[in-house]
């Protein structure tokens, strides 16, 4: 298996201009596809934008700043994918997408390249038998984000070989992650035990225990976490964050992952959290 030295990277969200951030800090090339153009470009505006507040905090040099930049290119044509050694796809969490997606990767990247998904929930061994290559394709799942969070968890899938797990594991020290390992079941490790966690706080407001901000003051200050279960929510998007667990119902028929009505209510009205202006709170 090659070296990874050009990577690809699917999407124009946060995640895919996150990813394109690390990677180039990371020294390597990097591609970034969107389904058009004008997503492309924001992709590119959006690493530079950001840059240029490290620059302005005296955190890099101006010329450190166009040298990541110089190692970014964007297009709206899978086939500039095409000599890849890594290829990350990043788009809707949705499985028949990635799916298709997946289809048409193996007819993009050359045979040796490694496919992975950045999912945070669903089956990767599903994404895997779309192609031709199923021993080369793992899930390499950053967390949003990307540049600022340390952890990445490698998703081995069944069909996955030693040597796509090592080369990719040696892709995310290259970054400058911490990787964890993990079996292909849905929700892997962080997901699996923060969505209940999540779901729950849901529940306890929807039964009247306690109001939102008490429950988030009582996380933060009880428990030492950073944010509480809404902030987090409203950040992560309540849309994904159904989408998430019900993958996780749909697979374990757990339920402490069947979400909260109220939660299907806000994505219904369109408060889907931060993206959207507003959630749990308005932004």
């Amino acid at each position: 298996m090659t070296s990874i030295n050009k990577v690809g990277v699917l999407g124009s969200g946060i995640m895919g201009s996150g990813l394109a951030e690390v990677v180039a800090r990371a020294g390597l090339e990097v591609v970034v596809r969107s389904r058009t153009q004008a997503g492309a470009d924001a992709v590119l505006e959006k690493v530079s934008s950001g840059l240029a507040r490290h620059v302005a905090k005296e955190r890099m040099t101006e010329e450190e700043r166009q040298a990541i930049l110089g190692r970014i290119s964007v297009t709206d044509h899978l086939g500039q994918l095409a000599d890849c050694d890594l290829v990350i796809e990043s788009v809707v969490e949705d499985l028949e997408v990635k799916r298709a997606l997946f289809a048409e990767l193996e007819q993009v990247v050359k045979p040796e390249g490694i496919l992975a998904t950045n999912t945070s929930t669903l089956p990767v061994v599903e994404l895997a038998m779309m192609t031709q290559r199923p021993s080369q394709v793992c899930g390499i799942h950053f967390f949003n984000p990307a540049p600022a969070m340390s952890l990445v968890e490698i998703i081995r899938p069944l069909t996955a070989s030693d040597e796509t797990i090592a080369a990719a594991a040696s892709f995310v020290e290259a970054c400058g992650k911490t990787a964890v390992h993990v079996e292909d079941r849905a929700g892997f490790i962080v997901n699996a035990l923060l969505f209940p966690y999540l779901n729950n706080a849901v529940r306890m407001l929807e039964n009247g225990t306690a109001s939102m901000d008490d429950i988030d003051a009582a996380m933060m200050g009880g428990c030492n976490f950073p944010m509480g279960p809404f902030a987090l929510l409203d950040l992560v998007g309540l849309d994904t964050s159904v989408s998430i667990l019900d993958a996780l119902h749909a697979e374990f028929s757990d339920a402490n992952y069947a979400a909260v009505p109220l939660l299907r209510r806000m994505v219904a009205a369109g408060r889907l959290g931060r993206k959207s202006k507003h959630g749990f709170r308005t932004y």
